[in-house]
């Protein structure tokens, strides 16, 4: 596979996540889903499932997989960094959590595409993924945190 055929396969599925961003940003009027990162028995339940369930690829320090950007052998991107340098702190609160429920795929309208990101809602509560992702956000420098707070509170929830 080239290199501009792996280029264009991370600005599709890129395209894709931000199209469902705006589509949810502007089709909803309030959100559903509200982070606690601030919550100590929630990020710390959120630590365990992280631990358990991400970690073995998103790295126990949030770090993801080297060359998150770039298909691998088998076609399929890496699992990117939940750290301040990943993108995961761009999206607003609701949309990580149907990300991670539903599936990129699902949320982002890519019918067949292919990730080793599974879907959670079979595996996990809704309650174990706000705090699997209260934690990841816990982990954020707080100019990091603020500025997701400032996205929360423009696309609606008002926080």
């Amino acid at each position: 596979m080239s290199a501009l055929t792996k280029t264009l396969g991370v600005a599709a599925v890129s395209a894709a996540v931000a199209g469902a961003a705006i589509w949810w940003l502007t089709g909803t009027d309030s959100q559903a889903v509200v982070l606690r990162p601030n919550d100590p028995q929630t990020v710390a339940a959120g630590a365990a499932i992280y631990a358990r369930e991400c970690a073995s690829c998103h790295g126990a320090n949030l770090q993801g997989e080297p060359n998150w950007q770039s298909r691998g052998p088998d076609g399929l991107l890496p699992a990117p960094p939940h750290d301040e340098t990943g993108h995961t702190w761009h999206h607003p609160d609701e949309l990580l959590f149907r990300l991670t429920k539903e599936g990129v795929a699902e949320v982002a309208g890519l019918e067949g595409y292919k990730t080793n990101m599974p879907a959670y809602e079979a595996r996990l509560s809704d309650e174990e993924i706000v705090a699997a992702l209260s934690y990841i956000k816990a982990q954020w420098p707080p100019e990091v945190r603020r500025r997701h707070d400032e996205m929360n509170r423009r696309a609606g929830g008002g926080r």
